[in-house]
């Protein structure tokens, strides 16, 4: 079960940092980064690494429970900490455009987190092990059932909204490295 919201903690002061420098590089260089900077480019670069991990990793975890990779609750951590700090990289990468596939892409990112919090909400609801498995018997037997419904509802969203947005992010960054890049 997630205990505090130090994940959450840690993802701020995370952000705030990557603002400041940000806020350094706009005091630098007087302008709002472009994107196809080289500051512009690491935000993405790394931003997107981040949102991979976050996905990759986790449901690698998820799925392989005999694994002895550590306690699903840190996994659960990560994910949350790297689903926040990856996407605001990549909003920073933006340079505050979202035109075309670009801002289709940051579209389905800013809706993937708002459904992660939404995730987060519900799945504190349900009572855990430290290992992040159900205990059963804690709250009523009706009001556990609607939260694992709730949870299955969500995961029906959240799951294929992510699987577009990466497919969305993997054709900008094609196009972005054919029309950029090799056309040069």
């Amino acid at each position: 079960m997630l205990r505090g919201n130090r994940e959450l903690w840690f993802a701020f002061v995370f952000c705030v940092l990557i603002t400041g420098l940000y806020g350094l590089v706009v005091l630098w260089t007087r302008a709002i980064p472009a994107a196809s900077d080289l500051f512009g480019h690491t935000l993405g670069i790394f931003g997107f690494i981040l949102m991979l991990m976050t996905e990759t990793l986790y449901s690698l975890r998820k799925r392989i429970r005999s694994a002895a990779w550590g306690r699903m609750s840190t996994w659960l951590q990560f994910h949350i900490f790297m689903g926040l700090v990856g996407p605001y990289m990549v909003l920073l990468h933006t340079s505050w455009e979202f035109n075309g596939l670009a801002g289709a892409t940051t579209l389905l990112t800013v809706i993937i987190v708002l459904s992660g919090f939404i995730g987060r909400y519900i799945y504190t609801r349900i009572p855990r092990t430290m290992d992040g498995l159900e205990i059963e018997g804690t709250l009523s037997q009706e009001a556990l059932k609607r939260a694992r419904q709730l949870m299955s509802l969500w995961h029906t969203i959240h799951i294929p909204i992510g699987v577009a947005l990466f497919i969305s992010a993997f054709v900008h960054m094609g196009a972005a490295l054919y029309y950029a890049t090799f056309l040069k």
